[in-house]
């Protein structure tokens, strides 16, 4: 998680940055995106901080910024996530990370009604939190490679959340140099 976090601050101390994005893979919660699918996360959960149910029972947010308290939820940009959804024609998602994945489908199971979420991942709320207190419009694209808690790796589908997610940032790329080219 810090290295997501750290790595845009470190670029962000350097450089203007307007927006940025994350992307990379995750494991699917049972009723969440399907194996090899990929899509954008518009909410981060950081299941790991205070309690179980969050750090909110305790009264203190992980970021504050203004009047705006964060306590386990930080939300990815939504007019770059929403524009990025129509333009891809991806669906939207709640990422969960975690320092520890899901060791069983019970366990992801339990995580993904307590919180909300679909998929899980391990730096994606970092990014989020990180982009949230640099004031930069952030974005996450992910790809499903396994049902979280699976832990034998003949259930899982690296190679086509791999293909699809290389699809998503090609399509991406494309359609960013092409409204950076001049006209004529």
């Amino acid at each position: 998680k810090v290295n997501a976090a750290m790595a845009l601050a470190a670029y962000a101390a350097r450089n203007p940055v307007e927006k940025a994005l994350l992307f990379g893979l995750a494991g699917a919660y049972p009723g969440g995106p399907s194996l090899g699918e990929a899509v954008l996360v518009e909410e981060e959960v950081e299941a790991d901080l205070g309690l179980k149910e969050g750090l909110a029972p305790l009264g203190f947010p992980a970021l504050a910024l203004g009047e705006r308290r964060y306590f386990n939820r930080f939300p990815l940009d939504p007019g770059l996530t929403g524009e990025l959804a129509r333009g891809l024609g991806l669906k939207v998602a709640v990422g969960l990370t975690r320092d520890l994945v899901s060791e069983t489908p019970e366990e992801a199971l339990a995580l993904a009604q307590r919180w909300g979420a679909s998929l899980e991942n391990m730096e994606g709320a970092a990014f989020a939190r990180a982009c949230l207190a640099l004031g930069v419009r952030g974005a996450e694209l992910r790809a499903i490679s396994n049902p979280a808690g699976v832990r034998e790796k003949a259930h899982w589908r690296t190679k086509e959340a791999l293909s699809a997610l290389a699809r998503a940032v090609r399509r991406l790329l494309a359609e960013e140099g092409g409204a950076r080219r001049p006209p004529g």
